[in-house]
């Protein structure tokens, strides 16, 4: 099984693609998509539809993960544009027929850390020790990415 996450943000979107057999977790992928910075809004949700597209078609998931859009009152804004840059994702995962799933933010540092409070630094850390990676983390949005994915595996895992 293939499970693709998504930290999806309009400069930076973080993703993160998990192969899955038995009790074998492996990353098979991992990065982040990148808009340039002088490009308009448009120009920038046509990227990450491009590279979401690419990225689908490359792995063939079985599951697309990613974190539901919250609000923080002090921020509508950034949940709005988020909100574009998600629908993006959303629509990629619909074309390609591919069952996508939200987790909120907490549920995510919860089934990783124990604590839906953590802090980044300590998902980045559980992650890197949990997929046994040596190398650093291309960034904090990879981070995210792998473990919405990660999360959704351990969803899958637990009995009905």
């Amino acid at each position: 099984m293939v499970i693709i996450g998504i930290d999806p943000g309009l400069h930076v979107t973080g993703y993160g693609v998990l192969a899955v057999n038995g009790g074998d977790t492996e990353v098979i992928e991992a990065g982040v998509i990148r808009t340039e910075e002088r490009v308009g809004f448009e120009e920038k949700l046509q990227e990450i539809f491009a590279e979401t597209g690419k990225i689908i078609e490359q792995f063939r998931p079985d599951y697309l993960a990613i974190e539901e859009l919250y609000s923080h009152y002090v921020h509508p804004r950034t949940a709005i544009i988020m909100g574009h840059a998600r629908g993006i994702v959303f629509l990629q995962a619909a074309m390609h027929h591919i069952p996508i799933v939200s987790y909120a933010s907490t549920r995510v540092k919860k089934s990783l850390t124990g604590n839906g409070r953590a802090t980044k630094n300590q998902v980045k850390k559980m992650i890197r020790s949990t997929l046994h990676l040596k190398e650093e983390l291309v960034s904090p949005d990879t981070a995210d990415a792998l473990a919405v994915a990660l999360c959704h595996h351990n969803a899958l895992m637990v009995p009905a």
